[in-house]
């Protein structure tokens, strides 16, 4: 959620009660437009309050400023504001026609006399809130500058907001931990959590990062939306988009988050040299996508007139020109180019058809094997002087090396020299960027081109075994997730589920999940609950007698769980409950105690408890992704505390994904 800041004097002064000007009328404002935030009044932890008026200051999306009287405090935050941020800061003033006749506004300072300010009736302050709101969404939708020392110093760059706020180290730490045990799920939950802290976009943006180099590239795209949410022109998020939309299958909205990173003002040469680079990707995506279609014998045919190779081969040529240590754009752009020049060399009537008359397809063609030429030796020249820095540093990098034996496989006229780079090349690469490096291999031989380099590249023993044959793909996965109701304790005032409803429960939770398998044939159901007594323990059972693979979440370990959340029922359930522990070695653990980490202990309304159902959730999500359906034991009413059925619940149906609710009330006729 957006955050806003209220900067404004304190209490009845000059006739003013700008304590009512906040609840009546900014606060209602900021709300309508879907911002959330206060005044440093709201600032109650310990500590020095400057430096959490600074942060809120300085990293607000929105500031609106109450000028009406000379207010020290007030003035001095607004100059910090104008300081460091370009826009989105908001003038408002009471009209003097509104002020009782003892009373007067202070004259505007000088400084601040060209600006524009919004007047509000003190006497109306509900009806001036309706015209503030249309100021606020006219304000954020506007990208011009309304600091005044930005306007007059055109060329100072604000500093990023983020570096105002300190991501707590045990937050950080925490997602280093799921990180290296591979709880994509366990992130997911944390970039859900993060939502309201200051330093919220820092924390989506390690999580994210962190996401996409675990290659789950759709929980990723869900974090790196979120940050895009709270500026659409978001460069980093835009960069990461594009490649993650591609890879998900979406060049459409790849094209678009590349088109807004190449069009952010905030871009430098490096980072427009990749959103170039990466719309060439795409290019050459859709060029091969064009060609591999055709019939075996008419793919070079095909290669050679689609549009998509000479887009391509001009934006890697582009992020080049941009970024000339960009060695990654120039090799791909050589490489494109040397396939369209070959390829119209050896299909001249072809190539021909690109152009009005044959007259002019000699001398173009011509003129692009020059552009080769020109672009071999940059790109050799651009990857030296890459070699020379990282020798420098002291250090290797083997895919520097596959980029020389990609290029003297495009240059080199002694195919024993290509076998040697590349021999040099892939003895340190990882397997995924081995097989990245031997499909482009493939893809030369499959056009015909590069044959004798290409030939005694391929036939190194250093590749390794070869892929092994495409299996079919395995049925996909459907968790079924599992919340209900706890065996009533003794004298419970008010029955949910009395332990003699047990068998009751039993037969409807195996008739519920019978039914629902025959709904989702040809996937892979999975249970996941936790371990309560009565609801989980039942569904856990009846999913074993049914074949049906579990996975038990604890939010507790196993012995202050069972005091928690078993031990009530009585020791037969306690026993059931070890037997399921037993069953599943490799049950999750969501905390050691009921206290939340120390960075979440400020959340508001959120505990261990409801914690443990957005836990379960998200993991249930990075299983399946939607392919989720919740089967609630409940009796659709409210919960004895955060985070019960009802909870989980709504949280699924946020998602939008299938609910089985057995209703108890009707069943055990309470």
């Amino acid at each position: 959620m957006n955050q806003a800041f209220i900067v404004t004097p304190f209490g009845l002064k000059n006739g003013i009660n700008f304590s009512d000007v906040v609840e009546k009328l900014i606060q209602p404002a900021i709300q309508a437009i879907g911002f959330a935030g206060g005044t440093t009044g709201e600032i109650i932890r310990q500590g020095n309050i400057r430096t959490d008026m600074f942060q809120r200051l300085l990293v607000a999306d929105l500031v609106i400023a109450d000028v009406s009287i000379h207010n020290a405090n007030a003035f001095y935050e607004l100059g910090a504001r104008h300081a460091f941020r370009e826009k989105w800061t908001v003038l408002i003033r009471c009209s003097s026609r509104s002020l009782p006749p003892e009373a007067k506004l202070d004259e505007v300072p000088f400084d601040l006399k060209t600006d524009r300010y919004f007047e509000y009736d003190l006497h109306d302050l509900p009806g001036s809130c309706a015209k503030l709101i249309e100021v606020l969404k006219s304000t954020v939708l506007s990208n011009e500058k309304d600091s005044p020392i930005f306007q007059l110093l055109p060329k100072l760059k604000e500093y990023d907001p983020e570096v105002f706020l300190p991501m707590p180290r045990d937050f950080r730490e925490t997602v280093e931990s799921a990180a290296a045990a591979g709880l994509a799920g366990d992130l997911s939950l944390l970039a859900e959590e993060v939502a309201g802290f200051e330093w919220g976009v820092t924390g989506l943006r390690l999580i994210g990062k962190t996401l996409f180099q675990m290659k789950r590239m759709e929980l990723s795209r869900a974090v790196w939306e979120r940050v895009r949410e709270r500026n659409p022109d978001d460069l980093e998020a835009n960069l990461l988009l594009g490649t993650i939309y591609q890879r998900l299958g979406d060049l459409v909205r790849s094209e678009q988050a590349l088109d807004r990173a190449v069009d952010s003002p905030k871009i430098d040469q490096a980072s427009r040299a990749e959103a170039l680079a990466l719309r060439g990707r795409n290019f050459k995506q859709r060029w091969q996508e064009a060609w591999i279609a055709a019939p075996g014998g008419s793919q070079r045919v095909a290669a050679l007139r689609s549009k998509f190779l000479d887009d391509a081969w001009q934006q890697y040529a582009q992020g080049f020109e941009e970024d000339q240590n960009h060695f990654y754009s120039a090799l791909n752009a050589l490489a494109l180019l040397a396939v369209l020049t070959d390829l119209a060399t050896e299909l001249p009537e072809i190539w021909a058809e690109h152009f009005g008359d044959e007259t002019s397809a000699a001398p173009e063609l011509a003129k692009l094997k020059q552009r080769r030429q020109r672009l071999a030796g940059a790109v050799e020249c651009s990857l030296d002087a890459a070699k020379q820095r990282t020798a420098r540093k002291g250090q290797n990098d083997p895919w520097l090396d596959a980029s020389v034996a990609d290029l003297r496989c495009l240059t080199a006229t002694k195919p024993e020299r290509v076998a040697a780079a590349y021999r040099n090349a892939i003895t340190g690469l990882k397997a995924f960027n081995l097989e990245s490096v031997r499909k482009q291999l493939l893809l030369y031989r499959q056009l015909g081109l590069f044959t004798a380099n290409v030939d005694a590249a391929l036939a190194l023993a250093d590749w390794g075994a070869p892929p092994a044959p495409a299996t079919p793909p395995a049925a996909p996965p459907h968790v079924i997730l599992f919340t209900g109701h706890r065996i009533d304790a003794p004298g419970r005032k008010t029955p949910r589920f009395p332990a003699a409803k047990e068998s009751v429960a039993r037969e409807r939770i195996k008739a519920a999940i019978v039914e629902r398998l025959a709904q989702i044939p040809g996937s892979a159901p999975r249970g996941l609950a936790g371990g309560a007594s009565g609801g989980d323990i039942l569904f856990l059972e009846v999913c074993a007698d049914l074949g049906i693979p579990t996975d038990l979440y604890l939010a507790l370990p196993p012995d202050p769980f069972c005091e928690a959340s078993v031990e009530d029922s009585g020791p037969a359930w306690v026993d059931r409950f070890y037997k399921l522990v037993a069953k599943h070695p490799g049950f999750r653990t969501l905390s050691e105690s009921r206290e939340l980490p120390a960075w979440l202990r400020e959340k508001p309304d959120y505990d261990l408890w409801k914690r443990n159902n957005l836990w379960m959730l998200r993991n249930a999500i990075a299983i399946a992704a939607r392919n989720i359906t919740l089967l609630a034991l409940w009796d659709r009413e409210g919960g004895d505390g955060p985070g019960g059925t009802e909870d989980m619940v709504s949280e699924v149906k946020k998602l939008g994904a299938r609910t089985i609710v057995i209703d108890t009330k009707r069943e055990f006729e309470l």
